[in-house]
């Protein structure tokens, strides 16, 4: 009987203890949670005094996750007792910055305090919700904690800490939260301006990736609770938490497609763009209504998966842009299942590896970012061998085209000296035709006995004669056929006219120019009119000078006929053929002007410019 009776008070001391934590001197840190017990209030109306009465189960875990859990409430009791001799001060943290509601109780002390992701204290500059406690001497003292989360998923987890210890605990875990989103930030705004630059829209969709995951982690950290919205702005942040998740999913997916090119698998395109419709769609429906709550991720988790299978797809064809985009999709799924691990309770992740989501996310930018320099440097690779390409082929085109030029050449040249040939060969019969006029007439004028009548088929002859002699040139022209030799055609037209008469009259030229064909036409036949005129009137005693003069200045020629005769008497006749001839042919086809003076001789000028240079 004695047996029995240490067996039972073994048995209640036991259960006495099963839910107290013991501070000793030197300690630091404690795990409550695995020294606690465990009541869930269904109801969620359960007060204090009531829940004192009732049965708690122990637990032995150091973490407790309920996901989604907005339907009842869980209490915790946990009993601390000072072991040492002296009073002491320490920290409950609730190590859960997403939990909607936490209500502590002190027991003891008859003390109650409210914190929570919607009711964060106005003084509270720590991620987590926090409780301080002061115990006494070899003091114990019974907590009750009541839990609640009808928004994100409810995890439990205590931690006892000495003020000194949190404070520095909580500095390096603030300064490592800030360092990841000041590099997420910068990669933001690198890629921000790189898009300035290049005008690539899918460093636009990606800096939009990455404004939507600091967004997303600032809800799941908690840093927007403590820094930026006050209880009324997070109730409404929580109100549209779909938005903060769909963003970043959404940038990926605008970024994925057209970093990837999905418009070059038709199929894959289609779903993508009927998911990318159906995201308004989406969100009107959940921010409506609360009743779908329990679904309000199931979009967001289908759109990532498709996202994942046309990445493999497209790995899978060898696209290049592909292989960096798998690698980072690796890199954030492996964190992002470890998130969503721990969040269940199935595996205490963030005991161990308290950042590696945010190293996974900062991980997964980094690539992504290497992935679009890699993109500019294989354009620019690309650009490089076109460019190549383009310089083969226009060398090849080159050396083609010479051949083509030189065949071409060559067959110009023949055809030109066939042209060359038959336009000397034009000439040269001109030339015989008007000879035979010309024979003709000299034949018919020796009939004639009208000194009168001689003179005008003498006159005739002299400007058939001027139009056979510029045939005679072109016919012995080698190379030039658009020019004539001025100079060589005015003393053969002089000579005709010289021999026509029996005058000795000195010829001088000064020709510095060349005629085109056409004009050299009009100026023979003009010179054949001034110089027989200077023949027959200018010089009585038969003997005299004329002076001719050919000259450009610009674009304007310039031809003067001068003799040292007698002149004009008088007014000179306008009536004479001759000179209508002459006027004719300078305002008519020279489209020139002409000056006659007579002073100690006449003096013609004429003056054309050569509109074909115009």
């Amino acid at each position: 009987m004695y047996f029995f009776k240490i067996i039972f008070i073994f048995f209640f001391v036991t259960l006495s203890y099963a839910d107290t934590t013991e501070i000793k001197s030197t300690q630091t840190f404690d795990d409550l949670l695995a020294n606690s017990s465990i009541y869930i209030d269904n109801s969620k109306n359960l007060t204090l005094n009531e829940v004192k009465k009732l049965e708690f189960k122990q637990n032995d875990k150091v973490l407790l996750s309920y996901g989604y859990s907005p339907n009842f409430n869980v209490w915790i009791k946990f009993t601390i007792k000072n072991t040492t001799n002296k009073s002491i001060h320490k920290i409950i943290e609730y190590d859960s910055a997403l939990t909607t509601n936490v209500n502590f109780y002190n027991i003891k002390d008859n003390t109650q305090f409210e914190d929570g992701f919607l009711t964060i204290s106005k003084d509270r500059k720590t991620i987590n919700p926090i409780f301080k406690i002061e115990l006494k001497a070899n003091e114990s003292k019974t907590f009750y904690i009541k839990a609640s989360s009808y928004v994100t998923t409810l995890i439990i987890k205590l931690n006892l800490w000495a003020e000194d210890e949190f404070y520095q605990n909580e500095f390096k875990h603030q300064l490592i939260l800030g360092l990841f989103f000041g590099a997420m930030m910068i990669l933001a705004f690198y890629n921000l301006f790189i898009y300035f630059f290049t005008k690539d829209i899918a460093y636009l969709f990606y800096v939009l990736y990455l404004l939507g995951i600091v967004i997303h982690h600032t809800l799941y950290t908690g840093i927007i609770s403590v820094y930026i919205l006050d209880e009324k702005g997070i109730s409404y942040i929580l109100k549209v938490a779909s938005v903060f998740t769909l963003i970043p999913v959404l940038g990926l997916a605008l970024f994925s497609k057209n970093f990837i090119q999905i418009k070059q698998y038709p199929i894959f395109n289609k779903i993508l763009n009927t998911f990318l419709i159906l995201v308004p769609v989406y969100l009107i429906i959940f921010l409506s209504t609360d009743s779908l709550n329990t679904y309000r991720n199931i979009f967001t988790m289908l759109f990532l998966l498709f996202l994942i299978i046309v990445t493999i797809y497209s790995a899978y064809k060898r696209n290049r842009q592909s292989y960096f985009i798998l690698f980072g999709w690796i890199v954030i799924l492996i964190g992002s299942l470890l998130m969503y691990f721990s969040s269940v309770g199935l595996l205490n992740t963030y005991s161990y590896y308290p950042y590696l989501v945010e190293i996974s996310f900062v991980l997964e930018a980094v690539i992504f970012s290497i992935a679009l320099a890699d993109k500019i440097n294989y354009l620019q690779y690309e650009k490089e061998e076109v460019h190549k390409k383009l310089l083969t082929q226009q060398e090849n085109e080159k050396q083609r085209l010479e051949i083509k030029v030189k065949e071409k050449t060559a067959d110009l040249e023949i055809a030109l000296k066939e042209k060359g040939l038959l336009l000397k060969e034009l000439n040269h019969r001109v030339k015989n035709n008007m000879q035979t006029i010309l024979s003709l007439i000299r034949l018919q004028n020796d009939d004639i006995e009208d000194e009168k009548l001689q003179n005008v088929i003498l006159t005739i002859q002299n400007r058939i004669s001027a139009m056979s002699h510029l045939h005679e040139l072109l016919y012995k022209e080698e190379d030039k056929i658009s020019n004539v030799n001025a100079y060589e055609y005015f003393d053969l037209l002089v000579k005709e006219i010289n021999f026509s008469y029996t005058n000795d009259i000195n010829i001088i030229y000064n020709i510095k120019t060349d005629l085109e064909i056409q004009q050299a036409v009009y100026c023979g036949l003009i010179l054949n009119e001034l110089i027989t005129n200077s023949f027959k009137y200018a010089f009585p005693e038969g003997k005299g000078n004329i002076n001719i003069t050919l000259d450009k200045v610009d674009n304007t020629y310039i031809l003067e006929i001068q003799d040292d005769g007698i002149g004009y008497k008088g007014e000179r006749s306008s009536s004479s053929l001759g000179l209508i001839l002459v006027d004719t042919l300078v305002k008519q086809q020279l489209k020139g002007k002409i000056l006659i003076q007579s002073n100690q001789g006449v003096k013609v000028n004429i003056m054309w410019r050569n509109h074909e240079e115009n």
